[in-house]
């Protein structure tokens, strides 16, 4: 198996601390373990034994028995045509513009996906959902986008969710009210915005829980997160894609709804309840004709 097999594997049961090491490996795989066992644990903010109880965890002897794994993996990588192929497929070729980019967004969801742990996306649906206060959710000039989405969501499966849309003096009165009860789900990618930081880091000194979705390169915040998320978010464009974002809060939605107990049958049923007597969305009728009444 695979080491990037071995660290998405499911039951691994990785403890906070180990799940930052194994996001770092993920992001920057395979360098990030081509190091030091000391320069891994720099690197996720860890401690040198909590590097190597990891590698004890994946079947181990030890980290040098880890790196020997990986440097094995990267020889036999760098004879394979398929990885040779992917590194100079040229952009667009033989493609119309729009194919291309497509494709490359299709690449960078892929790769998203390859560096999951699943164990953050079941921490952070027990931050999102078993939070006792609000659930606040807060993107950048783009993100903002996606985190209203997640929001949109979110609402339906449980009370006390806002999205904090584009910040002003006012949305900063609401660091007032936050404490260990919230959770603070935020969006933040390069270009790293300033006021997202500041918001985040004064929620996270409160005592709010923060669940970060950032990019390999990793916001500020992911230093006060209790979980990061991240994704490859570089496209062929001058632009990075939010396609992986949105492709990550669907997951993390599918994550909320595979366990039942964790939804409010009643509170969808009542949401849909509300949104049929105002018309909100379009009903067909016995005949098939579209109709915007509300169901009697």
């Amino acid at each position: 198996m695979r080491i990037r097999d071995l660290l998405t594997q499911d039951g691994l049961g990785l403890t906070p601390a180990e799940t930052k090491i194994v996001q770092i490996l993920l992001t920057d795989y395979p360098v990030a373990g081509l190091g030091t066992a000391t320069a891994l644990a720099k690197r996720a903010g860890v401690s040198d034994p909590t590097v190597i109880r990891l590698t004890t965890k994946l079947g181990f002897d030890g980290f040098p028995a880890f790196q020997a794994k990986l440097l094995a993996e990267v020889e036999s990588g760098l004879q394979s045509p398929l990885m040779m192929m992917e590194a100079k497929r040229p952009a667009g070729k033989g493609r119309s513009v729009a194919e291309a980019y497509l494709r490359s967004a299709a690449e960078a969801t892929v790769a998203t996906a390859d560096m999951t742990v699943p164990q953050s996306y079941e921490r952070a649906v027990q931050l999102i959902m078993e939070a006792k206060g609000r659930v606040l959710v807060l993107g950048g000039r783009f993100s903002r986008f996606v985190s209203g989405m997640l929001a949109s969501y979110l609402m339906q499966f449980r009370p006390n969710v806002a999205c904090l849309d584009s910040l002003s003096a006012a949305s900063f009165d609401t660091l007032i009210d936050l404490s260990e009860h919230d959770t603070l789900v935020v969006f933040d990618y390069r270009r790293y915005q300033r006021d997202v930081i500041s918001f985040a880091e004064q929620a996270a000194e409160r005592g709010a829980r923060l669940v970060l979705f950032t990019d390999p390169f990793r916001s500020p915040i992911a230093a006060k997160a209790k979980v990061v998320i991240v994704g490859r978010m570089e496209v062929g464009s001058p632009y990075d894609s939010l396609a992986p974002a949105v492709a990550q809060i669907e997951a993390l939605v599918a994550h909320v709804v595979a366990d039942e107990s964790r939804v409010q049958r009643a509170r969808v049923q009542e949401l849909d309840r509300i949104r049929a007597a105002n018309a909100v969305t379009v009903e067909r009728t016995a005949q098939g004709k579209k109709s915007a009444r509300s169901r009697p």
